[in-house]
């Protein structure tokens, strides 16, 4: 159990490091909370810092929520608290200690856990957004879209109501974080 709140609580941690925030001070670009969106995500700095500094965001943004993931399954634990581990680096980025709770979307975060959590259902997130976004070109729309079919995903390949619940979470709490751009999306003004 001690062992499990530690690793939880890691998991938070680590998603409260904004690779974006951090990146601003290194390279010197504006905070991303004051700019563009005001989201500290990779499409926000892709739009007011270049494909450098949203690759470089993009790939911290993944990596807090593969790290503790694979961590959490290394270690063998029970599939819910693989599932709790990657709600937990979720929060941290959408909600990080270090940055007044003023964090991104979670996007990139979540996908990186769910692929974590589950290769096959992390591929086939990833080729909903993917399809998407290609077709649509709007990113807001192809999150909203490929995490409102999480949840069944993750019930298929790992068939638990709380494993389920839990990305059910994941999924409700990011498409909340984009109610702006579903606002945007209905009137036809999202970019």
């Amino acid at each position: 159990m001690i062992v499990s709140i530690i690793l939880l609580l890691s998991a938070y941690l680590l998603g409260s490091i904004s690779a974006a925030i951090l990146l601003s001070k290194l390279m010197g670009f504006k905070d991303p909370r004051s700019e563009g969106s005001n989201n500290p995500g990779a499409t926000n700095v892709l739009r007011i810092a270049g494909k450098k500094a949203a690759f470089l965001t993009l790939v911290g943004d993944c990596m807090k929520g593969l790290i503790p993931v694979m961590v959490a399954r290394l270690l063998n634990f029970d599939p819910l608290i693989v599932a709790l581990t990657a709600f937990a680096a979720f929060c941290g980025h959408c909600f990080p200690v270090f940055f007044a709770f003023r964090g991104g979307k979670g996007v990139a975060t979540a996908m990186a856990a769910t692929v974590a959590f589950n290769w096959i259902v992390g591929a086939l997130l990833i080729a909903i957004w993917l399809l998407i976004a290609r077709v649509f070109k709007v990113s807001s729309l192809a999150a909203i879209i490929s995490f409102t079919a999480l949840p069944g995903l993750v019930y298929w390949r790992e068939p638990d109501l709380r494993v389920a619940a839990v990305f059910a979470a994941i999924s409700t709490i990011l498409i909340w974080r984009h109610r702006a751009n579903i606002q945007r999306l209905l009137s036809g003004t999202e970019g």
